[in-house]
């Protein structure tokens, strides 16, 4: 197995989840309305997590929670080189679970027009998912 980053991993979301629990593929995306995600999610940066878990559907509050891949894991393609040079946000994807290990209780948060752009975006379609 090639390890392409130590971590530690983060994944944002609203679920309300406890250690120990496994986040799994299988949902709908965030992104596009009736796509079902392949792969789980996850960065190595929580400012990145905080962001997924601020634009998350659902009415939950926002969370970013400190995850363990339990599987073998790839570069996002979706901000990676299929669409962008490198891997700066340190995004990954596994068709394996996260196993939550703890949750931040803060987080360096993005400037709240930036969110509010962002998920103007996400709702008119950001194009293309690599799923």
């Amino acid at each position: 197995m090639t390890v392409l980053d130590s971590g530690p991993f983060f994944h944002g979301t609203k679920a309300d989840l406890r250690v120990g629990d496994l986040l799994t593929a299988g949902f709908t995306s965030n992104y596009k309305d009736g796509l079902v995600m392949n792969h789980i999610y996850f960065t190595a940066l929580s400012k990145g997590a905080g962001l997924a878990a601020e634009i998350a559907k659902g009415a939950g509050k926002p969370r970013v929670y400190v995850v363990e891949p339990t599987g073998d894991f790839e570069n996002d393609p979706n901000v990676t080189d299929k669409k962008f040079p490198g891997n700066p946000t340190r995004s990954y994807r596994s068709r394996h679970p996260l196993k939550v290990t703890g949750e931040l209780q803060c987080w360096e948060p993005f400037d709240a027009e930036f969110v509010r752009e962002l998920r103007r975006r996400v709702q008119e379609g950001m194009g293309e998912i690599i799923n």
